[in-house]
């Protein structure tokens, strides 16, 4: 991660407004006819890929079913907690909800429901296309822009004081996607549940009692940069950029009054109380709308949306949102074995500092946290824009990096478990994302890459592809520094997706990223003759290795590693679609010429730059050298590399440590569980499991990953919460085409009995798994599209030949 941002402010007005037109700083050469060659070759490209592109949009009504199937999951499919969360540190303590573009932090306060309110596109900002003074991008919230808060709902019950309660308890309910509460007041039992359901594009809260009670208090809908609503039910506003959002309430019950008065809505008497919001913003992936849809009203959409979703009963709304996400949730279960009665009687907060305290695994705890994962996921990357820095929650309007996409590790991370774990379908929005993107990435890097104050131009002369920056907003802009491999780490991204599915429909869709991207490195490539040989390489020009050491360095193993992985997928997928053969061919043979990295003689470390000598910090968060390792898979510990890059490799992992942020966990676990060391990748998963006390790295009360960018100040990041639970998945399946290992590095904390079902491999097969004393004695592979695998386990391996959706059981590994 980078330093802090500027700040600079973006106040909304009551219209909508554009900012003035800045003329960009140009590369040489270049001038408005080319930009918009450009922009029409750009977008013809992807076009077809994207077809219809996702938004806040009135929809058709959704299926309704009569009833909910019964549970496949278990308790261990349940959180809970015995205090609600705290106004001040709901980014800690509040629940997160989402629909996978619309999402809520609710505290769960009896007297007083606060709900911090989000949607993927609120962000502030602009295309930024105006260099500073050393060639690189602005970064503030002003011009860049930030992921911000779309409104803040609250629901006031002053009766329900919390000192006036007892047996209060609160879960999260992950079977089914619910976030609930419960508690006793004079006699009466009053429950809540709080959801953001997709079918119906809105957050509801529905508030019972059993025991003659009622509810009686106030509903106020504000937003969070000085609006004035003029009313109680509604609100819109727009930024300077021109980005248009408004949200909206309604709410009714039984056996009491529910009505509007003034800015707020009262209800008094009520049985029973259900509350419906929604809200959104105008803007539309489609980099030749500059973004931004000028027709679509945002506060009249949500009107619609709440009023629509009012004619039905909370049952209903309940139903309907159930059957949708359980239909992405139990493609997937896990077990890792069984804990205590002790560890579960204990809350999850309680558990959590338990199992920190004691060293004692926890595994029901260890299995819940992944699929607190794939909760998260289905909550936050669904038919929107890709899981930012927080994912898809936010408690204020100035968050760290600006909640933006880093394209060296975070964003990459984020996507790390989706494929894994039964998720495919939330991968979308990533894909849909880069391509929405494209044109204008496509533009900038063709008029600003090569401007000669940039320090990491091509000095070739040339320019071609597509280029981003560190950081990437949604407006198809960029922001800090240049980041050259960034366009190859986000297409290996893209392209690995595919070997999980084998869809041929995708590989077209992603296909003019991948071509994009080698032609930048094909313009850029410089030779050079190894010292002390007559041998010509091909290196990577004046670059930086995430996030340390030069800036200025030629041939980096990070950007190498990258655009030699780039090269394989790109020939692999113009082979498959039929394209393109004479440039594939080229591709290849650059391919052929590229420099990798060798070992120092110095360290005995796989060097990370083209120099014996460590010129970055030992113990560094990154892990860009290792990126051959994981999430590459050049380096192999099978025999098939040569073992002294894979013990180099090692000893530079271990020479980074095993204590770091929960990124940087996670990355490390990764590598370790691909060289197969299952100790240490059990450590680094279990650092990231203690409890994150006074702002330290850990994991908070709501099961957030704090980041401590300083002494005492914790920051929410989510992507340790998908990079931790892939770490999990990689130590219980190795695959690539072709290949599948079994139980690589399991852990004695897993090796009694366990199971897992839907864990996708790579090669297009899904794979059931149980094992007993470290030892698989049931595993069955299903193809998605894969043909021909081998299954590995402790030296024993078989081959297995399935068409597209057949299956095949495997016996014979138990000893």
């Amino acid at each position: 991660m980078n330093p802090r941002p500027t700040d600079a402010g973006s106040e909304p007005s009551s219209e909508p407004s554009r900012e003035p037109s800045r003329e960009p700083s140009r590369a040489p050469g270049s001038d408005p006819s080319r930009r918009t060659a450009l922009s029409l070759a750009a977008t013809a490209g992807v076009t077809a890929a994207l077809g219809a592109l996702p938004a806040f949009t009135a929809s058709a009504a959704p299926r309704r079913p009569a009833d909910t199937p019964p549970l496949t999951g278990t308790s261990h499919d349940r959180l809970w907690w015995q205090a609600p969360g705290d106004e001040g540190s709901l980014i800690e303590q509040g629940l997160p909800v989402g629909n996978g573009r619309l999402g809520a932090l609710a505290s769960n306060d009896p007297g007083r429901e606060l709900l911090l309110i989000t949607d993927a596109t609120m962000w502030t900002g602009g295309l930024n296309d105006t260099l500073d003074t050393d060639g690189q991008f602005p970064y503030g919230r002003g011009d860049f822009g930030s992921f911000t808060l779309l409104a803040r709902l609250t629901v006031d019950i002053p009766d329900h004081d919390l000192s006036s309660v007892n047996g209060y308890r609160r879960g999260l309910d992950l079977a089914q996607g619910l976030v609930t509460s419960s508690y006793v007041r004079s006699g009466v039992t009053y429950r809540r549940q709080v959801f953001a359901s997709h079918p119906d594009d809105a957050i509801v809260l529905h508030f019972t009692q059993s025991g003659g009670g009622h509810y009686t208090g106030t509903i106020t809908l504000g937003g969070t940069h000085g609006e004035k609503p003029s009313n109680a039910e509604s609100f819109g506003a727009s930024f300077p950029g021109g980005l248009r959002y408004g949200a909206a309430v309604t709410a009714y019950g039984s056996g009491g009054r529910v009505r509007v008065n003034g800015t707020r809505i009262d209800f008094s008497g009520c049985k029973d109380l259900t509350v419906v919001v929604s809200g959104g913003t105008n803007y539309v992936p489609d980099a030749e709308r500059e973004y931004r849809d000028p027709s679509l009203d945002p506060e009249k959409l949500a009107r619609t949306k709440v009023r629509d979703a009012a004619r039905h009963s909370a049952d209903t709304l309940r139903r309907t949102h159930i059957a949708d996400y359980r239909g992405l949730y139990e493609k997937f279960t896990l077990s890792l074995g069984s804990s205590t009665d002790t560890q579960r009687s204990l809350d999850t907060w309680q558990r959590l500092t338990a199992r920190a305290r004691d060293g004692v695994p926890d595994p029901e705890l260890e299995a819940a946290y992944l699929q607190y994962s794939r909760y998260l996921m289905i909550s936050g990357s669904r038919d929107s824009l890709p899981l930012n820095l927080q994912g898809l929650w936010l408690d204020g309007n100035d968050p760290d990096w600006m909640g933006d996409y880093h394209t060296d590790i975070n964003i990459q991370m984020n996507y790390w478990m989706a494929d894994r774990a039964g998720l495919s379908a939330c991968f979308d929005a990533f894909a849909d994302y880069c391509l929405a993107q494209l044109p204008s990435w496509t533009e900038l890097t063709h008029d600003l890459f090569n401007d000669p104050r940039n320090r990491y131009r091509n000095s070739t002369g040339k320019v071609g592809g597509w280029a981003v920056a560190f950081s990437t907003n949604i407006h198809g802009g960029s922001g800090w520094w240049w980041h050259p491999a960034g366009n190859a780490w986000l297409s290996n991204s893209l392209y690995e997706h595919y070997e999980y599915t084998q869809s041929r429909e995708y590989l077209a869709k992603i296909y003019p990223l991948l071509k994009g991207a080698c032609e930048f490195w094909e313009a850029r490539l410089l030779t050079t003759t190894l010292p002390g040989t007559s041998k010509e390489v091909l290196i990577d020009d004046s670059d930086w290795s995430p996030e340390h050491g030069p800036q200025d360095a030629k041939g980096n193993t990070y950007s190498q590693e990258l655009v030699w992985a780039l090269f394989g997928n790109f020939a692999a997928a113009a082979a498959e679609l039929k394209k393109d053969t004479g440039y594939a061919d080229t591709i290849s043979s650059l391919r052929k010429k590229l420099y990798l990295p060798e070992v120092s003689p110095k360290t005995g470390w796989l060097q990370e730059w083209m120099s014996p000598d460590n010129l970055g910090e030992t113990t560094h968060r990154h892990l860009s050298v290792l990126i051959g390792l994981f999430p590459g898979d050049r380096i192999r510990p099978d025999g098939s590399t040569p073992q002294e890059i894979v013990d180099g490799a090692t000893a530079l992992l271990t020479a980074r440590g095993m204590d770091s942020f929960g990124w940087a966990n996670a990355w490390r676990a990764l590598c370790w569980a691909r060289l197969k060391n299952a100790d240490k990748a059990y450590q680094l998963i279990a650092n990231n499991l203690r409890p994150s006390i006074g702002g330290s790295n850990g994991t908070a009360f709501n099961l957030f990953d704090i980041y401590e960018v300083e002494k005492g100040r914790g920051i929410f990041q989510i992507d340790a919460n998908f990079g931790t639970p892939a770490a999990i998945s990689e130590m219980l399946l190795y695959s690539r085409p072709g290949h599948l290992e079994l139980l690589p590095a399991l852990p004695d904390a897993w090796a009694a009995s366990g199971s897992v079902t839907g864990l996708a491999a790579r090669g297009g097969f899904v794979v059931d798994l149980r094992w007993k004393q470290g030892v698989p004695t049931s595993v069955r592979i299903h193809s998605v599209g894969g043909r021909t695998t081998t299954v590995a386990h402790g030296g024993t391996s078989r081959t297995i030949r399935l068409a597209p959706g057949e299956s095949h059981t495997l016996n014979g590994f138990a000893r």
